[in-house]
């Protein structure tokens, strides 16, 4: 048997993928419920609360769309075994990956409510903050595959953990998308 396998023959690639359904039930369990809160409001965000900013998750959606394409690098690159491509993909995704936290810090602000305030802050800022806590595992975990990639420990099924790791950065960057549509645009058209 090969010592290093990629994708579905691998056990991490199922933990990955079952790690995935998991997290996007838990994002479509909590946008079933911005709609079921919305239907119980005529106005929705309530007043006096303004309707969220739209400018700084729409820069954390392109920023996080962007990470796809160094992640894909890094991935491809393992199946090589190319290190010096999987280092540049993964500083690259790294540097963005902190970009997106600190515009995650400003898609709070852009919300205009607290999350105490009433229904509609304690549902927005759950999807935010939900998503925000993945974006920051995903970030120690890029770093510590960087840091394992200039470790004498590196082994060659550490390549295939980096590839599991590309395809969990397109799920975090593409969820995005549904809540930033729910819960920053939405409101101007339900």
């Amino acid at each position: 048997l090969p010592e290093v396998v990629f994708g579905h023959r691998a056990v991490a690639w199922w933990a990955t993928v079952t790690f995935m359904v998991i997290e996007g039930t838990t994002i479509l369990v909590s946008l079933v419920a911005y709609f079921y809160l919305r239907r119980n409001f005529d106005v929705w965000p309530p007043p006096p609360t303004e309707l969220p900013e739209w400018q700084s998750p729409t820069a954390s959606l392109v920023v996080l769309l962007l990470i796809i394409a160094p992640m894909w690098y890094a991935g491809h690159a393992t199946r090589k075994f190319d290190l010096r491509g999987v280092r540049i993909g993964l500083w690259i995704s790294l540097a963005l990956g902190l970009l997106v936290l600190i515009l995650r810090a400003f898609d709070f602000v852009a919300l205009n409510t607290r999350w105490d305030e009433h229904a509609y802050g304690s549902i927005v800022w759950i999807l935010v903050f939900f998503h925000g806590t993945l974006l920051l595992v995903d970030f120690a975990e890029t770093l510590g595959f960087l840091a394992l990639t200039y470790s004498p420990k590196l082994t060659a099924k550490h390549f295939s953990d980096v590839e599991d790791a590309s395809l969990y950065q397109y799920f975090l960057s593409l969820s995005w998308i549904p809540i930033y549509v729910v819960v920053y645009l939405g409101p101007r058209f339900l």
